[in-house]
């Protein structure tokens, strides 16, 4: 997470922490943590693998994203490979949230998937075209926008990966 700093204190917010790799690298990194996922026993997975000299830095919700009525400010949100699993109907309301908790010079580092994803027909997820996914960031700047459209695999098998990867920072 080079791209957002040191964080000298300052909160991030790890959306999908999953296992806490992430997590911890951003406490190590001197941010303080607001870890969200909704796995039973997410805090406690956190917990097993915190120096207990963190633990003041880091805050757990175990929830599903759409479940979550606010979330703290923050200078730094990143949400790898997560925020395609919000309902399509929930995702416009969750995605006005994380926008009005980022502080001014900000960053948003976050994976979307594009429209030809081979997943794309799960009606559960959402997708974006190009042009949407750029109009997600629209008063941001973008300091990275890349595209990845081919096939790989997953944890389902082999796919179509159709992916946006951003990096955004408020002015």
């Amino acid at each position: 997470m080079a791209f957002a700093g040191p964080g000298h204190g300052r909160q991030a917010i790890d959306l999908g922490c999953g296992a806490g790799k992430e997590t911890l690298a951003l406490l190590n990194d001197g941010w303080r943590v607001h870890a969200v996922d909704s796995l039973p026993g997410t805090r406690e997975r956190l917990l097993a693998i915190l120096p207990l000299a963190m633990d003041g830095r880091l805050s757990v919700d175990t929830k599903p994203f759409e479940e979550i009525r606010g979330i703290p400010e923050a200078d730094l949100i990143f949400a790898s490979y997560s925020l395609p699993f919000i309902h399509p109907d929930r995702f416009g309301t969750f995605w006005r949230m994380l926008r009005a908790s980022l502080r001014p010079s900000g960053v948003i580092a976050v994976n979307l998937f594009g429209e030809r994803d081979s997943w794309a027909d799960i009606p559960e997820w959402n997708f974006h075209t190009e042009a949407a996914a750029r109009q997600l960031f629209d008063g941001l700047e973008i300091v990275k926008f890349e595209v990845y459209d081919d096939d790989g695999q997953s944890f389902r098998g082999p796919k179509h990966w159709h992916i946006f990867d951003v990096i955004a920072r408020r002015p």
